[in-house]
């Protein structure tokens, strides 16, 4: 278990490594909005694979609470695994955090000033929850677990773009992003708001497997 948490962990640092030190190098090099998003998405999307490729033989590689909830409903795992992995998750988000900031000389904790709020940008939060765990669990279920890497950092890299809300799509990621006053932060005030649609994202997925998917791998 140790050894598993400490995966899950520093996977969900350097995945927030390549989230917001991206999004600080983008802004560092151009102006443009649009190719800002860009650079921050296709470096998200190429973390995914990697540490998804590396670390799911440890430990599964979820680097997300919302996907351990799923996870736990379905009965696939324990529900004190899930908690633990949540812990080493955020602790492991927030060093992450840490390290980009201080690999571009901003402060190590720089709360972000960024304001995420409405109706629309929480639409898209569970829009992006929910797709994130249909494209897990819909893989799975094809019996395609080898191309979850893949998947995973298709559905995040697209939805950076069609969703107004960037897709964080992960509670230890929105805390972890609070952390740094950058072009992929989240104002702390705004972080309850996004766990609390990331878990109704969790359970509306969790409804659409169990409707869905499991029915499917019983034909």
């Amino acid at each position: 278990m140790i050894r598993r948490l400490a995966a899950e962990a520093l996977g969900t640092g350097l995945l927030i490594v390549a989230v917001i030190g991206s999004g600080i190098m983008a802004t560092n090099l151009t102006d443009d909005v649009a190719l800002q998003l860009l650079c921050n998405a296709v470096a998200t999307g190429g973390a995914l694979v990697a540490l998804i490729l590396i670390f799911a033989p440890v430990s599964g590689a979820s680097f997300n609470p919302a996907v351990g909830i799923v996870g736990a409903l379905l009965g696939e795992v324990p529900w004190k695994q899930t908690a633990l992995y949540a812990v080493a998750q955020t602790v492991g988000g927030c060093f992450g955090a840490m390290t980009a900031n201080v690999m571009f000389e901003h402060p190590v904790v720089e709360f972000s000033t960024k304001v995420r709020d409405g109706s629309n940008i929480y639409v898209s939060e569970v829009v992006a929850t929910v797709g994130l765990l249909l494209v897990i669990w819909g893989t799975i279920r094809a019996n395609r677990s080898n191309l979850v890497p893949f998947t995973v950092a298709a559905w995040i890299t697209g939805a950076y773009f069609f969703t107004s809300s960037t897709s964080l799509a992960n509670p230890a990621v929105s805390i972890a992003r609070s952390l740094s006053n950058s072009f992929a932060g989240i104002d702390p005030t705004s972080v309850p708001a996004f766990i609390s649609l990331q878990i109704i994202g969790a359970f509306l997925a969790y409804s659409i497997i169990r409707s869905m998917f499991v029915q499917e791998s019983k034909q």
